[in-house]
């Protein structure tokens, strides 16, 4: 019989809620795995590849209003191009550090900071940020970003 802090889950739901609350559990620890390989592996490089795979082919990725990458764009190609791409050729030392997740059924929000140098200024900045991701069926459908544009577009 199920359990929920050693609890039998049956004196506390119905049978098909019981069934309900496992099954989102292991969605939730799947999506929070998928997630975490985007952020966790051991390279920039390996971190785009993992990326790339979990994506769906028609994955929405929103960067931040007032951020200098700001715009909704559609599929790895574009994500890339758009995003990815200028990151590494306008900034040196870009990094993302992941400090904290939150995950329950279809969506994982990762809390971290960003920090970087512009490489036309030569000026550090560092900023907090959120990363809001939805899941379906084990793909990566949408990415929202919010974070202190106002702090990174002052260091460009």
């Amino acid at each position: 019989m199920p359990t929920l802090n050693s609890v039998p889950t049956s004196s506390l739901v119905s049978e098909p809620a019981q069934l309900n609350l496992i099954e989102t559990a292991r969605q939730t620890d799947a999506n929070l795995a998928l997630v975490k390989s985007t952020y966790e592996g051991h390279s920039s490089a390996e971190n785009a590849k993992n990326l790339e795979h979990a994506l769906a082919n028609d994955a929405r990725w929103t960067e931040a209003a007032g951020f200098p990458y700001t715009g909704t764009y559609i599929g790895f190609s574009a994500i890339a191009a758009n995003v990815f791409a200028r990151l590494e050729k306008e900034w040196d030392n870009y990094r993302v550090d992941i400090e904290d997740y939150v995950a329950q059924g279809d969506k994982v929000f990762a809390f971290g900071t960003y920090s970087g140098t512009y490489v036309k200024t030569g000026k550090h900045f560092t900023a907090r940020v959120a990363h809001l991701w939805k899941i379906h069926s084990g793909k990566i459908v949408s990415f929202e970003q919010f974070v202190d544009s106002y702090t990174v577009v002052n260091a460009m």
